[in-house]
């Protein structure tokens, strides 16, 4: 298994009139990877980008330690994709379908019907994997998609938004499957804009918002580390302003700001009032949620 699941440097992509990725750095390990941002921040830009379906307008990206822009293909034999549209051919039958992905990614035909088997009954469809596609329920469709990105056992997967669409049965049973990916050794890119299902399967979370990179690390340290909660006597908005100036990640509530920083948040807390002339009522390092993490980033 590679040190890096994926690299990015100075990673850029850029539509008419739109910028999709504005210089986005990372280095993300193995694992159940979050990727989550609001419709639009560039979460699905991303994942085709590292999937090799669509070139850089700027940067570099690196998979499974494979340069994508040279090495395409080595990246694509190790991976899988689950698309977030409707993609598959409802004249098909499921078995038949997931069979010819495996197939796509070079089984042979004997292996690739026993993987199609397999990977079906993996995600509940044993029973249901002859019947065809376009009798299929939205969550039974999800399965199939699931199925094929799966069938050929690829080193990481792909999904970009898996649980779109379903009922609550349907998202806790797709959440179910992600979780249990782990257990196979495959890593997982799990694109959503609902932060709960993250917080639910993943290990680690990398949040997007407008294509700018908010925050990046293991999820159980995301929300606690380098967050101060500071209750200001005086003018709270000036010394907010002033943090923000100094390159930190600024929430504001009624009676407190939360106060994030790579760097020391205490020493920059103590210029920024110091520069307001304001005291400090009270500072401690605060206990924030994940929600509450990927807002304070949209607040500066």
């Amino acid at each position: 298994m590679s040190d890096s699941l994926f690299t990015t440097h100075q990673l850029s992509h850029r539509y008419p009139g739109v910028l999709a990725l504005d210089g986005v750095d990372l280095d993300v390990p193995p694992g159940r990877i979050g990727l989550v941002g609001a419709n639009g921040a560039g979460k699905s830009t991303l994942i085709k980008i590292l999937l090799g379906l669509l070139d850089p307008s700027g940067g570099s990206v690196r998979v499974l330690e494979h340069d994508v822009a040279s090495e395409r293909r080595s990246v694509r034999e190790r991976v899988g994709y689950m698309p977030e549209g409707a993609c598959l051919p409802l004249d098909q039958t499921a078995a038949d379908f997931v069979t010819y992905a495996a197939e796509l990614a070079g089984l042979p035909a004997n292996a690739s019907r026993r993987r199609a088997s397999e990977a079906l009954t993996l995600v509940g469809l044993d029973e249901e994997r002859f019947r065809y596609l376009g009798d299929f329920s939205t969550g039974m469709f999800q399965r199939v998609k699931l199925a094929q990105a799966i069938v050929h056992d690829p080193e990481v997967v792909f999904l970009d938004e898996p649980a779109s669409g379903l009922d609550p049965d349907g998202r806790a049973q797709m959440l179910d499957l992600i979780r249990r990916l782990g257990d196979f050794g495959i890593s997982v890119v799990f694109s959503t804009h609902i932060i709960a299902d993250i917080e639910q399967t993943c290990e680690w979370v990398v949040m997007l918002d407008a294509g700018k990179l908010l925050r990046a690390g293991p999820l159980a340290r995301l929300g606690t580390h380098g967050v101060v909660r500071l209750e200001v006597v005086g003018d709270q908005e000036a010394v907010a302003h002033r943090l923000r100036e100094a390159g930190a990640t600024v929430t504001t509530a009624r009676t407190h700001l939360l106060v994030a920083a790579d760097a020391d948040p205490f020493g920059m807390i103590l210029a920024a009032t110091a520069s307001e002339h304001a005291g400090i009522r009270a500072m401690r390092e605060a206990e924030v949620t994940l929600e509450e993490a990927f807002f304070g980033g949209q607040a500066t």
